[in-house]
């Protein structure tokens, strides 16, 4: 992941662990004043938002333990973080892609994660070079055409 991504998921996870564990604590207190706990709807389902949250955090944890920061500098070839311009060969249409980490793929957007077909094919490859991508239609080649 880029440097950029790498603080977004940084200051995600600050806050879940902040102000996201604090409201959910805040509502399971709520809760409990409300009684008999095997018949308190409200308080099963904050205990329920509980549980989600905390896996969250510990995914974003594990994200950022095992990540892999890339340098945000141009290069002559297609890298994690790289802004593409290329034209598809089979309809000579221009279609211009950023790739991203999966966190932040926006594919109607052009922001393609790093791990997708399209990406994948991307990657490593120069200006004027051609990819072939495998989809359910068949294969598609994408000629780059600008890396930034």
């Amino acid at each position: 992941m880029t440097p950029a991504e790498l603080e977004r998921l940084r200051a995600e996870l600050t806050e879940l662990e902040g102000d996201g564990r604090s409201a959910i604590a805040a509502r399971i207190k709520t809760a409990r004043e409300w009684g008999d706990l095997k018949e308190n709807a409200e308080y099963h389902a904050a205990k329920e938002a509980q549980a989600h949250l905390e896996t969250k955090i510990q995914r974003l944890q594990h994200q950022l333990r095992s990540a892999v920061v890339v340098d945000g500098a141009v290069s002559d070839e297609v890298r994690h973080g790289s802004s593409v311009e290329a034209t598809d060969l089979g309809t000579d249409k221009s279609h211009s892609y950023k790739i991203v980490s999966p966190n932040d793929a926006k594919p109607r957007e052009g922001l393609i994660s790093a791990s997708s077909p399209i990406a994948t094919a991307l990657l490593g490859l120069k200006v004027g070079e051609v990819a072939s991508v495998e989809t359910p239609k068949g294969e598609r080649r994408l000629r780059i055409d600008a890396i930034a």
